[in-house]
């Protein structure tokens, strides 16, 4: 196997950790995640990320849209803009080209435990779902490393 796919898998792996972990808005650990916190939390686990930027989902976008692809495939991240095409709202990781794992259900609201579980705001695995709401595009932060 050779460096980018041990990389991804041991992304993917990593990531399985946190199923059933519980979204924080703003959450960067364990203790919660956002959604853009779980996908850093997942790429600086490989060496993926410099220590310092903008890592908010639109900001990895801008890090990583050199590398847009058209189909997802494992180790790919899959972001999606608003309803205006005009920022990245949200970002979950592809963990094969048709299911990602991310935070999600929550919201600016969900600042606890008890939020969370009313609103159903945890880490999962997911169909990606094109019909959310705008458009969604991929890009693949491994080819970075190549």
């Amino acid at each position: 196997m050779n460096k980018i796919m041990r990389m991804i898998q041991d992304a993917k792996e990593y990531s399985f950790h946190f199923i059933g972990k519980f979204y924080k808005w703003g959450g960067d650990d364990p203790s919660g995640f956002d959604c853009s916190g779980f996908v850093i939390e997942v790429l600086k686990s490989v060496g993926i990320l410099p220590k310092k930027g903008d890592w908010t989902a639109h900001g990895l976008y801008s890090t990583f849209k050199e590398f847009t692809v058209k189909t997802p495939e494992a180790g790919c991240l899959a972001l999606w803009w608003n309803s205006s095409g005009t920022k990245i709202i949200h970002v979950e990781f592809c963990i094969d080209e048709y299911r990602t794992i991310g935070a999600s259900g929550g919201g600016s609201s969900t600042t606890n435990l008890e939020a969370a579980i009313l609103q159903n705001a945890f880490i999962k695995i997911r169909p990606i779902n094109y019909s959310r709401v705008g458009k969604v595009v991929f890009v693949n932060p491994f080819l970075s490393e190549i």
